[in-house]
């Protein structure tokens, strides 16, 4: 009987883990859809600027900016790399972190001198165990990403950027596919790259629409980057926060689905083990019986 005991126990303690994981995966549905959504609503602004920078290379081909400009004669060992990291804040997401994290070593292994920022506590903790050196300009979580957060970094990337702090600015982040997959990416935020607006060679023929820049082509683009680069960053961390929440809901589907085989089988043994006692109880009450009997 201690043997069913022991094996109902843990039959009740596996349902009750099946309840909170089956809870987690609802309350990671519901903060995905609502992160996707936000990013739907601000996606066309951004994709408006990206436009508009294309018009503007288009129009002036020969445009020199600091934005563009690679600072190719600095050598790589002495080129200045900057990294945003962007990871959860905790765990139970299945490989969401560890692929991001990854992705960031590839970076840091390369030759230069390496800044790190990192979003998300998880990343922090597992740099300072490292003993990588993290930059403390900002220190967000990743919950609940916002317009005013990614100004911030865009704000204090740029600066740094245009001072010649540094030379060049990737993010690493992790953008759903869809929703089975999610792949660990990296992004280059500054200098841009005319191949990412689409610049190309036009017949002389084709009709060009007319467009003024005031007071010159160079602010224009002193204003329209700096609100690009914040819009590349808040996509990315929304893009984070929806991959974090689907990796969550898939981790948590399955242990929800392994609990429910495992209840099953357990539930087996335990008829087994009830079954094989109540025989045993039959078994002994005859032989009591037999013995009065034979008395």
């Amino acid at each position: 009987m201690a043997n069913i005991r022991e094996i109902q126990s843990r039959i009740n303690s596996v349902k009750d883990t099946m309840k909170i994981t089956n809870a987690m995966y609802m309350i990671s549905s519901s903060k995905m859809t609502q992160a996707k959504k936000k990013l739907a609503d601000t996606e066309p602004y951004f994709y408006a600027l990206q436009g508009e920078i294309s018009r503007i290379l288009r129009h002036l081909p020969e445009l020199e900016h600091p934005f563009f400009d690679r600072r190719e004669k600095i050598p790589a060992e002495e080129r200045r790399i900057a990294s945003v990291v962007i990871t959860a804040d905790k765990g139970l997401a299945g490989a969401y972190n560890h692929n991001v994290l990854k992705l960031e070593e590839e970076i840091l292994a390369r030759p230069g001198a390496h800044r790190l920022y990192v979003v998300g506590e998880l990343g922090r903790h597992y740099f300072a165990k490292r003993g990588v050196e993290i930059d403390t300009n900002f220190q967000y979580t990743v919950q609940k990403p916002t317009m005013h957060r990614a100004r911030d970094i865009a704000g204090v990337l740029v600066d740094q950027f245009r001072a010649g702090e540094l030379d060049e600015i990737y993010i690493v982040y992790t953008r759903m596919e869809n929703s089975v997959q999610s792949d660990a990416e990296v992004l280059k935020l500054l200098p841009l790259e005319r191949s990412s607006f689409g610049e190309m060679k036009m017949p002389l023929n084709m009709y060009r629409e007319a467009i003024e820049l005031y007071p010159s082509a160079e602010a224009v683009m002193d204003s329209i980057v700096p609100n690009y680069v914040t819009g590349m960053i808040y996509g990315c961390l929304v893009e984070a926060y929806a991959s974090e929440h689907n990796a969550r809901m898939m981790a948590m589907k399955a242990a929800t689905d392994s609990a429910q085989s495992l209840i099953h089988d357990l539930s087996i043994v335990y008829n087994r083990a009830r079954q094989a006692a109540i025989t045993q109880e039959i078994t002994e009450v005859c032989g009591g019986a037999r013995a009065q009997q034979n008395r």
